[in-house]
Parts: C-alpha cells; sequence; structure tokens
C-alpha cells in the first residue's frame, strides 16, 4: 500500500483502521483469515445460562396458571403468594435438568448470606424473565441490586473493608456507562467546555474521542504509564493531578490495551494526592478486565469519595451481546457535594431540568441523575436496564459467589495465559515477567522485537524506513492476520495490539509464526538495502 493512502488513515480510530485491515486480509478466498483484533472472548460461562433457561421454562409454567381458558399462547402475570413452594414442586420434577442445582444454590447463598428472603427474590427473578412490568426501581430491581454488590465488594475490594453504602445503576454494557457519564456530567455543570481532564493512558479509545466531540470539547492532558514502569503511572504523571484545573481523571484498570492493573504503590500514591492535594478530583474507573486479576483494588474501593466505577459483565463472562454493566458510586461522594457547590443561577437550572422527577431537586443524587439523564429526563418513568438482562446479569454475578474455589476464574486465567505463552515462544521472545499482567490483551513493541530479534540497526532502520500501518497492512494482505494499531489508544512508539482472547491456540502459533516471517521480511530489505 502507498504511502500517501497509509498517511490518511493515521488519524482513524484503530476501530475504523481495523475495517480497512479486514478487507486487506479477505482479499484472498484461499487463506482463513485471522482477526485479532477485537476483544469479544470465544469462551463463556455456561452454568448461569443453563439456570436462566430454567428460571425461564419456571416463568412460563407461572404464566399459564393464567388466562388458561383461552386459546392456546395466552398467560398471565405470576402469582406471587406460594410461588417457593410450586417452585419447590418443580425442581423435584427437574432435578436432573441442568442449572436445577444452580438455582437451589444460589437461592440458599441469597437468602443464608444476603439476608434476602427467598420467595420475593424468585418472584423477581420470574417476573424479570417473563419482562412482563417496567424496571422498578428504574436504576435496578431491588432484590438484584445487593447480589451484584456483593459481587462488587467480591471483586473489586481486594483487603479493603467493604460496605453497603454504595449504589449501582444497571446499564447496557460499558459503553453506555461511558455516554451517560459524560452526558451528566455535562448536563450537571461538573464539566463545561474548555474544561481540562486528565486519561491514565495508554486508554481505550471512546475516553480519548468522546472529550474531544462538540457536545464537549474538553482540553485532554495524558497521564502516561510507561513499559519502562511496567506499565504503572510514574509520581511525576500523577503529580500532573495537583494541577487544580484538572475536574475529572479517567482510567482503565487493568488498562487496555496494555492488560496491567495498577498497583499498589500506584494506588497508594493516587489515594495520597487525593486526600492531601486533591480532594475535589472526580475521578472514573472502568474496571471491566478487573475480574481476570487476583486480589484486585479498585480506586472504588480505596478512593471511594472520589471515585464512580464502571464494570462491564461483556469479558468475563464472554456475554457482549447481553449488554450489562453497571456504574457504582458511594453515598457520599465529590460528585454530589460539587453540585451542592454550585453558584445559586446554576442551581435554578437544575431544579427546572428535574422539577418533573423531584420534589427535591437539589437533594437529588448523581447517580439518579444519571439515571434520568440516560432517558433525556422526560423519559425517566420508562428507564432501566431490561429486566431479562438485569436477571441474566445477576445470575453471572451469582456464579462467581457460588464458585468459592475460583474455578471459573482460573481456567479463563490458564486458557489466557497458555495463548499469551504462544504467541511469544512463536514470535521468538521471551517477554518480561509481570506480575500485575492480566494477558487480556498484549502489546508487540515493534521497535523492541525488531531489536531483540534482528539489532539495533535494523530496529533503527525499520522505525525510520516503515510505520506501524505499513506493518499491519502487509501482515493483512499477506497472512490474512489481523491486529490493531496501538496509535490510536495513545501508545507513543510502534506497536499493535492483539486480542489473548477470541482465537485458539493454534491460531496464536500461526499468528506469532506470520510476525516473525514478516519482520523476517522487513529485515531482508535491510539487509539488501546495507550492501
Amino acid at each position: 500500500m502507498d504511502a500517501h493512502t497509509l498517511k490518511e488513515y493515521d488519524s482513524l480510530s484503530p476501530f475504523e483502521f481495523k475495517d480497512k485491515l479486514l478487507n486487506a486480509a479477505s482479499s484472498s478466498s484461499m487463506r482463513m483469515m485471522l482477526n485479532a483484533g477485537r476483544g469479544n472472548p470465544n469462551f463463556l460461562a455456561t452454568d448461569p445460562r443453563r439456570a436462566f433457561l430454567q428460571i425461564g421454562d419456571f416463568a412460563l409454567q407461572e404464566a399459564e396458571r393464567s388466562y388458561s381458558f383461552l386459546n392456546r399462547g395466552f398467560g398471565g402475570l405470576p402469582e406471587k403468594e406460594g410461588m417457593l413452594q410450586r417452585f419447590e414442586m418443580f425442581m423435584h420434577s427437574h432435578e436432573d435438568a441442568k442449572g436445577m442445582r444452580f438455582i437451589q444454590a444460589a437461592i440458599s447463598l441469597v437468602k443464608d448470606q444476603l439476608g434476602l428472603e427467598p420467595e420475593a427474590f424468585l418472584y423477581e427473578m420470574v417476573t424479570a424473565f417473563l419482562g412482563c412490568y417496567y424496571p422498578e426501581p428504574v436504576s435496578m430491581l431491588h432484590q438484584f441490586e445487593p447480589v451484584i454488590k456483593a459481587y462488587i465488594k467480591q471483586e473489586l475490594y481486594d483487603d479493603q473493608r467493604p460496605t453497603n453504602n454504595f449504589r449501582l445503576f444497571a446499564c447496557e454494557g460499558g459503553t453506555a456507562a461511558m455516554s451517560y457519564i459524560f452526558q451528566s456530567l455535562k448536563a450537571n455543570g461538573l464539566l463545561d467546555s474548555g474544561d481540562k481532564i486528565a486519561l491514565g493512558t495508554p486508554i481505550f479509545t471512546p475516553y480519548l474521542e468522546i472529550p474531544l466531540l462538540n457536545d464537549y470539547q474538553l482540553e485532554v492532558i495524558d497521564i502516561e504509564a510507561s513499559e519502562e514502569c511496567c506499565w504503572q503511572m510514574p509520581e511525576a504523571s500523577i503529580r500532573q493531578l495537583e494541577d487544580p484545573s484538572v475536574k475529572l481523571f479517567c482510567l482503565v484498570n487493568p488498562s487496555n490495551p496494555s492488560s496491567v492493573k495498577i498497583n499498589d504503590q500506584t494506588l497508594q500514591s493516587i489515594s495520597h494526592l487525593l486526600e492531601h492535594k486533591r480532594p475535589d478530583l472526580m475521578i472514573v474507573t472502568d474496571d471491566v478486565y478487573a475480574t481476570f486479576a487476583d486480589n484486585f483494588g479498585s480506586l472504588l474501593a480505596h478512593c471511594p469519595y472520589n471515585t464512580l466505577c464502571v464494570y462491564s459483565f461483556s469479558k468475563y463472562f464472554g456475554a457482549t451481546g447481553w449488554r450489562q454493566g453497571v456504574i457504582a458510586l458511594h453515598d457520599n461522594n465529590v460528585f454530589d457535594d460539587l453540585i451542592h457547590r454550585h453558584s445559586v443561577e446554576k442551581k435554578q437550572l437544575l431544579q427546572q431540568r428535574y422539577s418533573t422527577i423531584t420534589e427535591q431537586p437539589d437533594n437529588f443524587s448523581f447517580i439518579d441523575r444519571l439515571v434520568a439523564d440516560s432517558r433525556s429526563v422526560a423519559l425517566h418513568h420508562s428507564a432501566g436496564l431490561s429486566s431479562p438482562q438485569q436477571l441474566q446479569m445477576t445470575l453471572f454475578a451469582l456464579s462467581c459467589l457460588i464458585d468459592s474455589e475460583n474455578r471459573y476464574k482460573q481456567g479463563a486465567k490458564r486458557l489466557i495465559q497458555s495463548r499469551y505463552e504462544t504467541l511469544y515462544q512463536h514470535i521468538g521472545i521471551t517477554p518480561l515477567h509481570n506480575p500485575e499482567n492480566v494477558g487480556y490483551y498484549t502489546l508487540l513493541d515493534l521497535e523492541q522485537l525488531a531489536t531483540s530479534l534482528y539489532g539495533e540497526d535494523f530496529a533503527r532502520w525499520f522505525v525510520t524506513q516503515h510505520n506501524c500501518p505499513d506493518f499491519l497492512f502487509r501482515l493483512a494482505e499477506e497472512t490474512g492476520i489481523v491486529l490493531l494499531p496501538a496509535k490510536g489508544f495513545e501508545v507513543h512508539h510502534p506497536s499493535v495490539r492483539v486480542s489473548l482472547a477470541n482465537l485458539t491456540l493454534a491460531n496464536y502459533r500461526t499468528i506469532g509464526q506470520f510476525t516473525r516471517q514478516v519482520l523476517n521480511e522487513f529485515f531482508e530489505e535491510f539487509s539488501k538495502s546495507e550492501c
């Protein structure tokens, strides 16, 4: 591909750039295309899905108890009274059905460990499956929220003492959460055009792109983690947050694309800064990959006052199509306090905005504003994630609460680790060990690879004469392999991102071999130019 065309692609988002690579990779019907560009996993949790089907079977049986005198296909709203006894009879007649033991364990857990009333929990599962009521409360269903809270505390709180003093808003995955958060920050005067925000880079592209839209027009600074620091943010980078003009700090933890979780030292540095210099700083942490790590500590746990947390169920449970996520925020938080400090004029505008929802708009919490803003306020009464989605999300959470030995987690980690090792083995190098690396993605630093495999002279020639898009297009056109350019994630050296979640072990062997093959071709060009 000519240099002019490659230059035109340089400004594209990596996911838009991917489409160009897919076209190049599919140009030949004689080979198989391998797309390691997206993070959609090729593994998924089966037990909570089987449980969903069993609950559905019982729910339909309950619905058919009404209107049975009408034509076939009619059902009615389920009756709560006596439902637990009817379910026990249903379990007895379906005791060998897959998923039934899971439901039994789940009902016991919510009763014994969470203090929920079994019949109320069962009734909410049944009505949620049927989707026969509007979600109420609109933020999250009553019986499901304590379950998701318990899951969040188990997976995100490491050794911090968890509390129930936070609320959840169930939304359509992490992507919806991002949109809603920026929208509400702007609508509530917490961010205005021209304000400065900080991003923990490298970072998932929407956090880079949304602030620059005409809707927001924010100034962005990078709090850069470096490969030399094992993808941690050094003190010098964190000190940029001392600037009082920085209103918001967004980060993904573990990071995307480097897949490294923030270590204890960095968590302590951020906590110290918030406590002593920036108690007014708003933080958004996106912890979608947290469940692939052991002993994970979220900023939600370590800095609860300042932090709003986004968590998506999509990657860990293989559920990207379900669109399931939550926004978590502690009751005592900086977002509410900053709104209370607004000028009289600003408060009057916000009172008008939310006056149709509450008689006391000034006391309307930020998480409630998020829910309202997600449906343009006027449609607040019909807001909320669909109840069948909330049911499956709750069953996903229960699967981890029940799995006290972490069998699913260890299986997922072993799967990803084996792919990571296979990829690097067939490139022909040994990656540096990083204990905080969860490995969902990996970054291939092309300059580093070139140096390790062929020496510094070739590496200098490669980065001078060629670029990352050149490598990616050659790889796609010659081998059918699609990877993503890391530049779009704010990585400043020539690198590509490989997803380790969505292909087989044999596929990663092939990707490693062909990555080495294309680099060999560049080395042959270099050798000829030196003659």
